[in-house]
């Protein structure tokens, strides 16, 4: 797919992504509600799997085509939201930690780190927002922080996110029998909706409101 080069592209790019989306959420729905009892029981588990699947696709997704437009735009980390420049380094922190370095190297870095800011915002390192195909709360909390969104607005959403959606898909994943109930569906499917919908809107609100620029 194209690169958003404009806001309206990005809504664009959002919005197709997230319909296919739902139109399949909405065709595995409609084929349990039509499907003989006998044969419920495994496309609810399909229904729970692509349930998760989605959400966690649509989050990776929708991070990334944020920080895409953003990088088309070239700016310098200091006309940036300062989390733009945290998120530069955050990597590198990990890495840095784990290998113990010597007293040369670690003023190096913070030398680096006191005069980069002057560079261009020019990628997102995949791995801030790598779920490990495991997006429980608090590995949404940690994207959230990346991209500059209030987590609030998930808080409610913290026992469907981690038992609904990821502990019945990895019970169906390794085997066991836990499932959602016919009559849970409706919920399953509405709710995994909406958390995508939050996701979306958020992201774009920051792009309309320019809120990803330094204040």
């Amino acid at each position: 797919m194209t690169k958003a080069r404009t806001e309206g592209d990005l809504s664009a790019q959002l919005d197709s992504d997230l319909t296919t989306r739902l139109r399949e959420l909405s065709d595995l729905k409609r084929a349990i509600v039509d499907a003989e009892p006998s044969s419920r029981t495994v496309l609810l588990k399909a229904l729970v799997a692509l349930s998760y699947a989605h959400w966690e696709g649509y989050v990776k997704y929708a991070a990334m085509k944020y920080f895409e437009y953003i990088s088309i735009r070239r700016l310098p980390y200091t006309a940036l939201h300062k989390q733009f420049y945290a998120n530069s380094f955050l990597v590198r922190i990990a890495t840095f930690v784990s290998n113990k370095p010597n007293i040369k190297t670690r003023i190096d870095f913070v030398e680096e780190v006191l005069s980069a800011s002057e560079q261009r915002f020019s990628h997102i390192n995949p791995d801030l927002i790598n779920t490990g195909f495991n997006l429980k709360f608090e590995t949404l909390k940690d994207i959230c922080l990346v991209c500059g969104i209030d987590m609030r607005h998930f808080a409610a959403h913290e026992t469907f996110i981690d038992v609904i959606l990821l502990k019945r898909r990895n019970s169906i994943a390794h085997g066991d029998e836990a499932v959602v109930g016919f009559q849970e569906i409706d919920e399953l499917v509405g709710n995994t909706i909406g958390l995508m919908r939050i996701f979306k809107n958020e992201l774009e609100n920051k792009i309309y409101t320019k809120a990803y620029l330094r204040q």
